[in-house]
């Protein structure tokens, strides 16, 4: 059943409140949004609203981790990587084990617009030492990252979620496993490689490719840092090319993480699709996802038009 990653994550957070009582949850006014209000009705006593004061809110969830609390802190991606230096020096720095929680993630936000849409998030979070950086694909992806976090102690993470709903792409026997990228469907051709809100429709558009003939593997690809370099190598030995598919700006998001694993040992043709060198807009998301060619159909055209061009159709 679709669910918001968001929605995901306040039930997956209520869930292991119930079962540790060193966990404890902080937000910047925006709880309704970000889903923390679900634990913040159970247990009150272990809810922090900071305002719209995401650096305070950043160096209490520090104190607190370096104190023996499990912090999950959430806000809007973009308000909160804008806090880049106090997250650089108080937690990627320090090393403090809190769990920073972005929600609102890319163009599939719609109306609101540019001004409430994390476009370079990834970029920022993965260039900070001792952080890592995780982007889930559905409702039990998320479930089983939020509770890895909890026992998760050597470093910062990062965690981007949607506001709009994903479709499932991991079955009921699916497991989490940190650092580790999933083979969603098998193929010979070339490697589609994607990341959260754009799973569900690359792994789509490789069914209506199968059509033209085009056999295509997917993956997707849950930790951005540290990333599956092994897999990926293996798929670019295999298939020979690779492209890659996510709701973010073009620099430094998968794409580039994706880059800089295989270009060295694997290098192989790559094709980065993503948001251009831009700001956002404000439309429907299913506008915008059309627009900006990241639905079934323009993800499909993008592959087959990279495929044609390396003479694989």
């Amino acid at each position: 059943m679709a669910k918001a990653s968001r929605q995901a994550f306040g039930e997956a957070l209520l869930e292991v409140g119930r079962e540790n009582p060193n966990v404890v949850a902080l937000d910047a006014d925006l709880a309704k949004s970000t889903m923390t209000k679900l634990f913040a009705q159970e247990f009150p006593d272990r809810f922090f609203d900071f305002g719209i004061a995401e650096s305070n809110m950043i160096g209490a969830a520090v104190g607190m981790a370096l104190s023996g609390k499990i912090p999950f802190l959430a806000s809007f991606a973009c308000f909160l990587t804008g806090r880049y230096e106090t997250i650089r020096i108080s937690a990627a720095y320090s090393k403090a084990p809190i769990h920073l929680v972005g929600t609102h993630c890319g163009i599939g936000i719609g109306e609101d617009g540019n001004s409430q849409m994390g476009l370079e998030d990834l970029t920022i979070m993965r260039a900070l030492p001792n952080m890592s950086v995780l982007q889930p694909g559905d409702e039990i992806e998320t479930k089983q990252a939020i509770r890895y976090l909890v026992g998760h102690r050597s470093g910062p993470t990062y965690i981007r979620l949607t506001r709009q709903k994903l479709q499932d792409v991991n079955g009921p026997d699916y497991r989490f496993e940190f650092g580790k990228g999933v083979v969603l469907r098998d193929g010979k051709d070339l490697t589609l490689v994607a990341t959260g809100g754009v799973v569900y429709n690359a792994l789509e558009a490789a069914e209506k490719l199968a059509t033209d003939g085009l056999d295509v593997r997917v993956v997707n690809i849950h930790t951005i840092k540290p990333i599956d370099t092994e897999l990926l190598g293996r798929c670019a030995e295999e298939t020979g090319a690779v492209f890659t598919v996510e709701d973010h700006n073009i620099i430094g998001g998968l794409g580039g993480a994706v880059c800089e694993a295989i270009a060295e040992r694997h290098p192989v043709p790559v094709k980065r699709w993503g948001l251009p060198d831009c700001f956002g807009e404000s439309g429907s998301p299913e506008g915008l996802y059309e627009k900006y060619r990241f639905d079934v159909s323009g993800i499909a055209a993008n592959v087959r038009e990279f495929a044609h061009r390396l003479g694989r159709i």
